[in-house]
């Protein structure tokens, strides 16, 4: 992966993990973003050489040595650099460079370095980390953050030093590809004792996650191993690659210290289940497709029942029409998006539900990712609460129940209207020929059919007819209006899972993809 793959990819990962992971995780990604702009915007041609090291480890001597001249003080018993000094090949693009480091005394060497008159570098003399003085070691922690190639001098004495791995080289265990070791004054050693202490060190270096780190035995003293230090630096210098393997090095660093979430695929089916079983409970699901059923069955028998008692079920009121969910009942023009029911609001237990159902949604949702993550859930799990009961409403408002009639209402309709005709003609005929005699008017003839006046079959029939078809309007509109009562029933819970959907689901799920997002980002980073 190329260096600005990284450092977007970093950069993504301190956007994406805002307000989700450890604030100082996302300062500390800011200071490489920050650190990695202001580098690549000064000299590519210079490379940055830091000499870090204990008190009396002797920096400042080898870098004399390894320079030529004698440039830094140095001194045998107290330390003596209270300030950083360069020895600066290649005077062009340097100032810049060396503002930035903040690095004021500066010394131009007119001598190539190691005989090579191309390569432009800058040796950098730094304060003890180990000081007393905390303005020097805090100078010497804020120039490892800085310099391309770190080069950590030690002495026999201190090599083995707890400070100096703990607190300097192990955190830096990601920078190997631009670290070098400095066994420095190895002429106070015993003649072959060497080998075993350049093993101890490189051992030591290994346990902190540098095994493929260079180990160099020298003497400042004696100039015994100062030609290799040399080359080595010399190398860096002429490779150019220093500085983006450092820049690289840190995106790394700081990628390590995030956690990349471990997200299940997707949320089992029966806890999505559960999340649509709770939030239809909510809406009162069953009281409402009961309502469309009850509601079907009345209106059904009012049109198709017996006329002279059908009357009578318009005394009763209708369930759908009680609730405002009877099309006639919702207000012409009206949206639908903002049309309400006459349900009453929820219950404690109703809300309950909802919110279990809810919340257990979101815990299975972040199930593997850290805490912050499942904060994030929780949340908008939490938001999703406050905006469920409305959206419910709305929901159940503009589903359609099927609350609309039927057309054999009409066909029975017309039997029944029929059938009340012909009783009411034998009843008129029947009374006509009994009372239009009285008036001395001519009565008309009444005819017999099989032993029964035609006007009394006639009234029998509708009678009969009338209730026949009444029976068979309730039967069709119980047996409908079970089926509607199911049918508004899956209307209902399929309106119920797009409301889990819109105002759960996908809220989590842009956490979730968030989450995944910010993973790969950080996957990215590491390289």
């Amino acid at each position: 992966m190329t260096l600005d793959a990284a450092l977007e990819a970093l950069e993504d990962a301190a956007e994406l993990g805002a307000g989700r992971i450890d604030d100082a995780d996302v300062a500390a990604i800011r200071v490489v973003l920050e650190r990695a702009a202001s580098r690549r915007a000064l000299s590519s041609e210079h490379t940055v050489v830091g000499f870090f090291g204990a008190t009396g480890s002797g920096k400042s001597s080898l870098l004399n040595a390894v320079v030529g001249e004698q440039l830094a003080r140095a001194h045998v018993r107290r330390p003596t650099t209270s300030e950083p000094l360069a020895a600066v090949w290649g005077a062009r693009g340097s100032a810049a460079l060396l503002d930035w480091l903040q690095v004021t005394d500066r010394r131009h060497v007119e001598a190539p370095f190691a005989g090579d008159e191309s390569l432009s570098l800058i040796l950098l003399d730094l304060p003890d980390f180990d000081s007393v003085e905390p303005q020097h070691r805090a100078i010497a922690e804020r120039l490892a953050g800085q310099v391309d190639v770190l080069v950590w001098v030690v002495d026999p004495q201190k090599y083995a030093d707890a400070v100096l791995h703990r607190s300097f080289v192990a955190p830096l265990a990601t920078h190997g590809a631009v670290t070098a070791a400095v066994l420095n004054q190895v002429d106070l050693l015993p003649a072959g004792t060497v080998p075993d202490v350049v093993a101890s060190l490189r051992g030591l270096l290994a346990a902190d996650g540098l095994a493929d780190v260079r180990v160099l035995p020298a003497s400042a003293a004696t100039g015994e191993g100062v030609d290799a230090v040399r080359a080595t630096i010399a190398r860096f210098a002429r490779e150019r690659a220093a500085q983006s393997a450092r820049l690289a090095a840190d995106v790394a660093a700081a990628a390590g210290r995030l956690e990349a979430p471990d997200i299940a695929p997707e949320v089992a089916a029966p806890v999505r289940a559960r999340l649509t079983d709770g939030l239809a409970t909510a809406a009162r699901v069953d009281a409402v497709s009961r309502a469309a059923g009850a509601s079907y069955r009345k209106r059904a028998g009012q049109t198709t029942g017996w006329i002279l008692t059908a009357w009578l079920l318009r005394l009763r009121a209708d369930p759908l029409r009680r609730l405002h969910l009877l099309p006639s009942t919702r207000a012409r023009g009206r949206d639908a998006d903002v049309h309400r029911t006459a349900l009453p609001p929820q219950s404690s237990a109703e809300r309950a539900q909802a919110s279990l159902a809810v919340r257990a949604y979101g815990d299975a949702a972040s199930e593997g990712l850290g805490d912050g993550w499942r904060a994030a859930v929780r949340q908008a799990a939490n938001e999703a609460l406050a905006v469920v009961p409305d959206a419910l409403d709305r929901a159940v408002a503009r589903t359609d129940l099927g609350a609309r009639g039927s057309w054999w209402w009409v066909v029975l309709a017309i039997v029944q209207w029929i059938a009340l005709g012909a009783a009411l003609v034998g009843v008129g005929w029947l009374l006509a020929a009994a009372l239009l005699p009285i008036w001395s008017l001519p009565a008309p003839e009444v005819p017999v059919e099989q032993g029964w006046p035609v006007p009394t079959l006639l009234i029998a029939a509708g009678v009969l007819l009338g209730i026949l078809t009444g029976l068979l309007g309730a039967a069709l509109g119980g047996a409908i209006g079970a089926a509607r009562r199911a049918r508004a029933r899956r209307r209902l819970r399929a309106a119920v899972a797009d409301v889990a959907r819109a105002e759960v689901v996908e809220p989590i799920e842009l956490e979730r993809d968030r989450a995944e997002a910010f993973g790969d980002a950080v996957r990215r980073a590491r390289g």
